[in-house]
């Protein structure tokens, strides 16, 4: 098992879940929010500052102003004048190229799929799921959750920023089918039959690699 595993995902779909199923599976890491704090360790950003923009479009204009005052140890001209939210992101960008570079995993979300297109053994996934079901999974996970107008908001929040983010950085469209290699429906398998259902494409798509 060589393969590294990108997971991009709907809020309530269970995107994570599968990730650490399939991760357990092959016993390699999945990185979902393990990441930031990998990125912040890595990067000197505190890993406040990294969760307040993680799967974020840019935040205000007048934020970025304020906290592009500061080069946190950067020496480069062109660095110190990005927008914070670029910061973060390029350190998250080098941190997912770092990890997939040590060996296989699963990573979850935050462009991993766009990071590591260079990489030759990279597949990637969309999970998407009924929203009748991802409204069940949010008001279970989220105890505050109440109703489920409620959990759709929430989703409906999420989704959009997550799209956002993935638009704004990565030259895809985020959840379209041509920009993974997989996208699958988590409620038609269940969490558990779905994770199965991506091993058994990784396992053969081993296989066909090599046997090229």
């Amino acid at each position: 098992m060589d393969t590294v595993i990108t997971i991009g995902r709907q809020f309530g779909s269970g995107g994570r879940e599968i990730g650490e199923l399939i991760a357990k599976h092959y016993n390699i890491k999945c990185y979902d929010k393990e990441l930031l704090a990998r990125v912040a360790r890595e990067s000197g950003f505190c890993e406040e500052m990294i969760e307040n923009h993680d799967e974020r479009p840019t935040n205000s204009f007048m934020y970025n102003l304020v906290m592009d005052t500061y080069s946190f140890g950067y020496n480069s001209s062109s660095f110190v004048d990005m927008p914070i939210s670029h910061k973060v992101f390029l350190a998250q960008f080098d941190t997912i190229k770092k990890i997939a570079s040590e060996g296989p995993c699963v990573i979850v979300g935050r462009c991993a799929d766009y990071a590591l297109s260079d990489f030759p053994n990279v597949i990637n996934v969309f999970i998407q799921a009924d929203e009748a079901a991802k409204i069940k999974r949010i008001r279970e996970r989220f105890a505050d959750i109440s109703t489920d107008d409620k959990a759709r908001d929430m989703m409906s929040k999420k989704d959009k920023q997550r799209q956002s983010y993935y638009n704004y950085y990565s030259s895809k469209k985020w959840g379209r089918a041509d920009s993974y290699d997989l996208t699958v429906n988590s409620t038609k398998l269940g969490i558990e039959g779905t994770a199965n259902f991506i091993m058994q494409f990784v396992d053969d798509y081993e296989k066909a690699r090599s046997a090229r």
